[in-house]
C-alpha cells in the first residue's frame, strides 16, 4: 500500500470513528448541560430511570426505523401505528382476552400495516414518503375509529392490573431493585443486540445495506430487492408493535391520540445515531443513543420549567441539526 493510500485509509477510519463517537459525545453534552442547570431535579437516580422508561418506547421503534432507513426508506406512520397497537391491546383486554393474547394481537395489527406499506411501495412503485405519509393519517383515523374517538379503559380487575404487561415500564419496587432497570428497558436492549448481530453477521443484514447503498447494483448482484424492502417494512412495523405494547404499559389505557409526533422523534433518533437518510448507513447502538438524547432533552426542558411549545422548538432544531450532520457526512464521504 502506497503512502497516499495509507493516508486515505487512515482518514476514512478516523471519520468512521468520529461518526461512531459523535452520538455519544452529544449524549454526554446534553447530560452535563442539564445536570449543571438542574442538579437536584435532573441529576438523580429516579429521574434517570424515568428517562430510560420513556426512552424504551422511542428506542424500540427506532430499532425498526434503523432497518428501514438503512434500506433507503422512511416510515412517517410509526407514531400512528403505535396508536393502533395501543388501542388494539386495550380493546382485546376489554373483550376478555388474556394479556399475552392482547399483546400479540396489538403487535400483529401493527406488523400487518408494515407489510401493507412494503407491498404498496414495491408493487405500485410509489415513494415510501408518500405511502407512509398517507398511512400516517389513515392509521391515526383508524385508531380513533376503533376507539370510537375516546379513551379505551381495560378492565380494572386484579388479574389485569397486576399482569406482566402492566409492569413492563412501571417503577421498580424495593423487592425488584436487583433488576436495576424495568423489564421493558431490558427488552429494548435485548432486541437491539439481536438486530445489531443480524445486521452484522447475516446475509439478510448485508442485503439491507446493499439495497440502501445502491439498489440497482444490489439487484444486479442477485439481491431480491422487493423482498428485502417488504421484510424491512414488516420488521419496522413489528418493532412499532412492540413499542405500542411498551407504550400501553406506560399509559395503561388505549388512547387513540397517543404517540402523536413520535415519528419525528424516532427518525431524529436514528439520524442522530449516525444513519444516513440516503440509505446504506446506520447503527443500532447509535439509534438508541439518539433516542436517549431526544428523551433527555424533553425531560431536561420539563425540569427547567419550559412550556411544551419550547420543547417542540428544541425538538425541531435537533431534527434540523441531525439532517445537517447527515448532509455533512455525505459530503465527506464523496
Amino acid at each position: 500500500m502506497s503512502e497516499a493510500e495509507k493516508r486515505l485509509s487512515g482518514g476514512m477510519n478516523m471519520r468512521k470513528y468520529l461518526a461512531m463517537l459523535g452520538p455519544l459525545i452529544g449524549l454526554v453534552f446534553v447530560f452535563v448541560l442539564f445536570s449543571a442547570l438542574r442538579p437536584k431535579t435532573f441529576l438523580n437516580l429516579d429521574n434517570m430511570q424515568i428517562i430510560l422508561r420513556q426512552t424504551a418506547v422511542i428506542g424500540t421503534a427506532a430499532i425498526g426505523m434503523t432497518l428501514i432507513i438503512i434500506a433507503g426508506g422512511i416510515d412517517l406512520a410509526v407514531g400512528s401505528n403505535i396508536a393502533i397497537g395501543v388501542v388494539t391491546i386495550a380493546l382485546l383486554l376489554q373483550a376478555g382476552f388474556t394479556p399475552i393474547l392482547a399483546a400479540l394481537g396489538g403487535i400483529a395489527a401493527c406488523t400487518a400495516t408494515g407489510a401493507f406499506s412494503g407491498l404498496l411501495i414495491t408493487r405500485l412503485k410509489v415513494l415510501p414518503f408518500i405511502v407512509t405519509l398517507g398511512l400516517m393519517g389513515a392509521l391515526r383515523g383508524g385508531a380513533k375509529g376503533l376507539a370510537n374517538s375516546q379513551t379505551v379503559y381495560p378492565p380494572r380487575t386484579e388479574a389485569i392490573t397486576n399482569s406482566w404487561i402492566m409492569k413492563l415500564l412501571s417503577g421498580l419496587k424495593d423487592e425488584n431493585r436487583w433488576m436495576l432497570l424495568p423489564p421493558g428497558v431490558w427488552l429494548m436492549l435485548a432486541l437491539a443486540v439481536l438486530v445489531a448481530l443480524m445486521l452484522r453477521f447475516t446475509r439478510f443484514g448485508r442485503h439491507i445495506f446493499a439495497v440502501g447503498s445502491n439498489e440497482q447494483t444490489a439487484r444486479l448482484c442477485g439481491v431480491n430487492v422487493d423482498r428485502v424492502k417488504i421484510l424491512v417494512y414488516t420488521l419496522g412495523a413489528l418493532f412499532a408493535g412492540i413499542a405500542a405494547m411498551l407504550q400501553f404499559s406506560y399509559i395503561r389505557v388505549g388512547d387513540p391520540t397517543t404517540a402523536e409526533g413520535y415519528e419525528l422523534g424516532v427518525i431524529a433518533a436514528v439520524v442522530i445515531g449516525g444513519a444516513s437518510l440516503a440509505g446504506g448507513e446506520g447503527r443500532i447502538a447509535g439509534s438508541l443513543i439518539g433516542a436517549i438524547i431526544m428523551t433527555m432533552v424533553a425531560n431536561g426542558c420539563t425540569k427547567m420549567g419550559f412550556d411544551n411549545w419550547v420543547q417542540q422548538i428544541a425538538t425541531g432544531f435537533i431534527i434540523i441539526a441531525a439532517v445537517m450532520l447527515d448532509k455533512l457526512r455525505q459530503r465527506r464521504a464523496v
